[in-house]
């Protein structure tokens, strides 16, 4: 993966969000784009080492689509400024818990683990549990490993401001239930990054977040009570 040129190419994307730019410089788009998803394959065969369950998973499925949704943007930008692919058992529409990394135009590596955004239901159990098992919750986010890696917190992106419905003032752990994202997020430069570097870096923060990943899917599949 020539992260070098990629960069280049991202940040030339950037500054020329067009399509014609876009359709004049397709076939440096092609080749980096087939670059992106060898290592992403190779992503995948490194993780399943150890997670089984993303195992077989197709690396051209797992990477998304250079192309924006702009149906409710104010933004019309016709192309993101990334490239960037999830990992998971049931690929993109896995409902609870995935792997993420992208390479950005500012010449960022961003690694993540958890579950971004899940639907109302995956979300009312993942809350559920955390006030449930307020204990065996915190353990698991004090992973070493992973607040290493990570820091320890989750990225705060819509987090409420009140308790959401449903839960009380003193409900436990009630910071983590305001929560609308459980992911875990790092980035650093790529810079000066071999293929062999890019791929050490991915698969360690991976397997950082394996505890969060874990307790994720384990939540999600469980039923719901009652049923």
């Amino acid at each position: 993966m020539n992260t070098r040129e990629l960069v280049n190419y991202l940040q030339g994307l950037a500054e020329n969000n067009n399509r014609a730019w876009f359709v004049m410089n397709k076939p440096s788009y092609d080749i980096l784009r087939a670059e992106f998803t060898e290592l992403v394959g190779r992503v995948i065969a490194a993780t399943a080492k150890f997670d089984p369950a993303v195992a077989g998973q197709d690396a051209k499925k797992a990477l998304f689509r250079i192309n924006r949704d702009m149906r409710f943007s104010k933004d019309k930008s016709p192309y993101k400024s990334h490239f960037s692919a999830i990992i998971a058992p049931a690929g993109k529409k896995d409902p609870g818990s995935h792997y993420y990394f992208h390479i950005d135009q500012a010449g960022k590596l961003l690694v993540a683990g958890g579950c971004y955004m899940p639907p109302p239901d995956v979300l009312l159990k993942i809350r559920r549990r955390i006030a449930a098992e307020p204990a065996a919750f915190k353990r698991m986010v004090g992973n070493k490993a992973m607040t290493d890696y990570y820091g320890g917190a989750f990225s705060d992106e819509a987090k409420l401001a009140r308790p959401p419905k449903g839960f009380d003032a003193d409900t436990p752990n009630l910071e983590f239930v305001k929560q609308k994202s459980f992911i875990m997020v790092r980035e650093m430069p790529v810079k000066s990054m071999t293929t062999e570097k890019l791929l050490a870096e991915v698969q360690g923060g991976f397997k950082a977040s394996l505890p969060l990943v874990k307790w994720l899917r384990e939540t999600v599949a469980a039923p719901v009570a009652g049923s």
